[in-house]
């Protein structure tokens, strides 16, 4: 059975789509931009961007009782695969080794550097 997962601390949808879902053992996070939920506003450079998506992804980690520490495949949209290397510096802040699976693609993002969702295998 799925459960959706919704937190306040995280940006709501503005879709028809659920920030989460857990299925079992297994939860789903949809991918998160980098707005600020409690501000409202989007970081301007890719460190900042890429900070806040992954605060988004842990907040919503957090209310399905979860953590970064069970993420085991990661997607990453950059708007500019230039970026790589910043976006990668701050990555590795949120995850240790092992590290997820991670596949990162250029995309065409509307006014955001990065976009990023993963699922999360909660180990018991």
């Amino acid at each position: 059975m799925k459960q959706a997962i919704k937190t306040k601390k995280a940006p709501t949808p503005v879709g028809s789509y659920s920030q989460g879902l857990q299925v079992g053992n297994r939860i789903y996070v949809a991918g998160q931009g980098p707005k600020n939920q409690a501000t409202g506003k989007t970081p301007v450079s890719i460190e900042e961007q890429t900070e806040q998506v992954l605060m988004n992804i842990q907040h919503i980690l957090e209310s399905a009782g979860s953590s970064l520490n069970d993420v085991v495949k990661v997607t990453a949209h950059l708007a500019d695969l230039k970026d790589f290397a910043q976006y990668n510096q701050v990555y590795q802040q949120f995850f240790s080794e092992p590290y997820p699976v991670r596949t990162t693609v250029g995309s065409q993002l509307d006014n955001i550097l990065v976009e990023i969702d993963v699922i999360a295998e909660i180990m018991e």
